[in-house]
C-alpha cells in the first residue's frame, strides 16, 4: 500500500468538477474517494476514467443489501479496479463471508488485483441518542466493538470507524493486517458541521488509523493544495512523536 495516509472525498456534484479537483491534488492525495453522491451523479465511467489517470480509489458506496446482491456488487467493484469498497457490517457475517468469498474468487479467475473490503462499524454522524431512535441500546463504542469483531471473523479487511473508536478496534482485533480508514476528521481549527465523533489528523493516525478521509476541509478550502499538505504535515507529525516516545 501506498505510504500516504490522507484519502480526499471527492465529494462534489458533477464529474466535472471532480476531474478538476483529481488534477489540482494528483500527488497531494494518497488516494482519492467516491461516495454516493459523486457515483449517482457521474456513475461508474467516472471511478474508471480516475483509476485510468494513475489515481488509486476508494469506492464509498455502504453496500448493505441481502447477501447475494452485495456479493455481485462487490464482484463489480472489484471489475471497476478499486483499491477499496466498503459494506454495512450491520448486514451480518452472511453478507461480509459471501462479499469476501465472490471478491476474492473473481481476482483469482479473471487475473486482476483484488481491493480490500472493508466494513463499516457506526457512521461518524451517528450519536448514542440517534442509536437509541433507531433501537439500538449500545452505545456507539458497544456496537463498534460488536461489529470490528464480526467483520474481522467474517474475513473482512479491515473497517471504517470513528476515530474516537480507532483504538478500540486496536485493542480488540487479532490481525495485524486489519485495516482502520478512519473519516470524521477535522483540523484543529475546523468546523464539525454534521459530525460528531471527530478529532485532528494526529490524533487519529497515532490512535491506529491507517488512512484518514478528509472532505471539506480541503475541498472549501481557499487552497485545498494547501488545506490537504497541512494535514499531511499534522499526520507526520504525530509519526515523528510516536517514534520519540
Amino acid at each position: 500500500m501506498n505510504q500516504n495516509k490522507l484519502i480526499i472525498a471527492l465529494d462534489v456534484d458533477t464529474a466535472q468538477k471532480a476531474r478538476e479537483l483529481v488534477s489540482t491534488l494528483r500527488g497531494v492525495a494518497g488516494m482519492f474517494k467516491i461516495g454516493s453522491q459523486l457515483f449517482t451523479a457521474a456513475g461508474p465511467d467516472l471511478v474508471r476514467e480516475i483509476i485510468s489517470s494513475g489515481e488509486r480509489l476508494f469506492l464509498d458506496l455502504k453496500y448493505h443489501d441481502i447477501p447475494n446482491t452485495v456479493a455481485q456488487a462487490g464482484v463489480e467493484a472489484t471489475r471497476l479496479g478499486v483499491t477499496i469498497f466498503n459494506l454495512h457490517a450491520s448486514g451480518g457475517s452472511e453478507m461480509m463471508q459471501r462479499t469476501a468469498e465472490a471478491v476474492s474468487n473473481c481476482a483469482e479467475t479473471e487475473g486482476i488485483p483484488r481491493p480490500l473490503v472493508i466494513a463499516v462499524t457506526v457512521l461518524t454522524s451517528a450519536s448514542d441518542a440517534a442509536l437509541r431512535e433507531v433501537g439500538h441500546d449500545a452505545t456507539a463504542a458497544e456496537l463498534v466493538t460488536r461489529l470490528a469483531s464480526l467483520a474481522e471473523e467474517s474475513g473482512m479487511d479491515g473497517v471504517v470507524a470513528s476515530p474516537r473508536e480507532v483504538g478500540i478496534v486496536r485493542s480488540i482485533v487479532k490481525r495485524h493486517d486489519f485495516v482502520v480508514v478512519t473519516p470524521g476528521i477535522r483540523p484543529r481549527d475546523g468546523l464539525m458541521a454534521d459530525q460528531k465523533r471527530v478529532t485532528t489528523p494526529s490524533e487519529a493516525i497515532m490512535s491506529g488509523a491507517d488512512y484518514i478521509v478528509v472532505g471539506r476541509p480541503i475541498l472549501e478550502a481557499r487552497d485545498p493544495v494547501q488545506a490537504a499538505r497541512q494535514i499531511l504535515d499534522d499526520m507526520q507529525s504525530s509519526a515523528v512523536s510516536s517514534v520519540t516516545i
